[in-house]
This record gives structure tokens, C-alpha cells and sequence, in this order.
């Protein structure tokens, strides 16, 4: 049976010679020929050029650049590492917010610095700040119109249970009116807290941990 990989391709031009020059220019034509094997070329560096046309067998062909992992892993080893968040800063948390954006703590080594202000581009949540109840529905509404799978943070004091405010006017925590995956307490937290919660939410998405705050939320009859 006739195979078709292509495998991996990481040194640079300028590190073959031209005799290895010539036999990566010949691998195109080579795929046409149903009858050519997998070839290597073998550089100072490490291997340059795979060829995987040919009648090998994909065990073999396995052997070298294959491995093995199971579809939901991977997908949520994708999600873990391609978070795009939404900042829903109110507060003196939304200043703090910023530097972990930042080039000190720099929250693009998780995979996080993709920040939308649209909640159709979003699927993280980051509540940071004071939520009054007149400010509840438009929570309600951003959160609605979020892409699935989504996940809630609730930073601060403020967010998470109203902090010092204990008033009428002031919703004594966001999990009233939204579901909340990680709570980051802190009046504000320190940036380091922020990045310990965002770890704690990557681990929950890589384990598929069960999430029922979610599934059984029912979203307030505000419209």
C-alpha cells in the first residue's frame, strides 16, 4: 500500500551542502514515483529532509517521527494553551489586570495574551472588579454571547463576594448571576496570583475535570 507522510522539517538551508542541496530538490519528483522509498538526509545538525513516499510500511515510518496520544488530549491541550480572554475590569483589579499582560509577568507564556473585547472572539471571562446589580444583566448578556467551550475567573475580593461593599447596590459575588471556575482572592491579587489562577483553569481543562457549576447554571430572567 502506498503511503504518503510528510515527517518533519527543521534545518535551516544554509546548513546542507550541495550535494544534500540536490537530493532535497529531487525529493518533489521523487513523490510521483510510487516505487521510491523513504529517504533521509543527514545534515551536521540532524536530519533535514524526510521523504515519505514509497511503499514502506507505516510502522516503520511510525518508528521516526510518530506518536501516539488520544483525540481528547490533544484537543484540550490545544484549548489549555490557546485561551483568548476578555477583561471585564471595573475596579482597581482591571489596573492590576494590566501588568500581568505585561512583559514582567508576560501571560503569553501560558498562551493567554490573545485579549478581545468582543465575547463572539472570547472564551475566558476574566471578572475583575466591582459588579453592582445594575451591571449584573450586561454581565449576564457578555457571558451568553461567549463562545463554547467558555471558562469564568473571578479576580479579586470584589468579584468573587462583593469584597467590602456590603450594600444593596453591589452584587456580593458574580457566581449569582454567572458560572465561576477559578477564584483568585486578593484585594487586588498580585499579578503571581492571577498567573497561579490561570494555571489552576489550564490544569482543569487538560484533566477534563467535570464542571457542574456550569452545566446545571441557569441564566437569570433579566430579559
Amino acid at each position: 500500500m502506498r503511503t504518503e507522510k510528510l515527517i518533519l522539517v527543521y534545518a535551516k538551508t544554509e546548513d546542507l551542502n550541495t550535494k544534500q542541496e540536490s537530493e532535497v530538490k529531487n525529493m518533489t519528483n521523487e513523490q510521483s514515483n510510487p516505487a521510491s522509498s523513504s529517504k533521509l538526509v543527514q545534515t551536521n545538525k540532524g536530519i533535514a529532509v524526510a521523504s515519505a513516499t514509497g511503499t514502506q510500511s507505516g510502522e516503520d515510518l511510525s518508528k521516526s517521527f510518530a506518536m501516539t496520544t488520544r483525540l481528547d488530549a490533544v484537543i484540550a491541550w490545544g484549548r489549555k494553551n490557546a485561551l483568548w480572554p476578555l477583561p471585564y475590569g471595573t475596579a482597581c483589579c482591571g489596573i492590576e489586570l494590566m501588568s500581568v499582560m505585561g512583559p514582567k509577568y508576560d501571560l503569553a507564556r501560558f498562551g493567554a495574551e490573545v485579549v478581545r473585547f468582543s465575547p463572539r472572539q472570547s472564551d475566558l471571562l476574566l471578572v475583575a472588579g466591582t459588579i453592582t446589580e445594575k451591571m449584573a444583566p450586561i454581565l449576564v448578556r457578555i457571558y451568553r454571547q461567549m463562545l463554547e467551550p467558555k471558562y469564568v475567573l473571578s479576580m479579586g475580593a470584589c468579584a468573587s463576594s462583593g469584597g467590602f461593599y456590603r450594600s444593596y447596590h453591589v452584587l456580593q459575588g458574580c457566581d449569582l448571576v454567572i458560572p465561576v471556575d477559578v477564584y483568585v482572592p486578593g484585594c487586588p491579587p498580585t499579578p503571581e496570583a492571577v498567573l497561579d489562577g490561570v494555571m489552576a483553569l489550564q490544569k482543569m481543562i487538560a484533566s477534563g475535570q467535570p464542571r457542574p457549576w456550569k452545566d446545571n447554571w441557569k441564566a437569570p430572567d433579566y430579559e
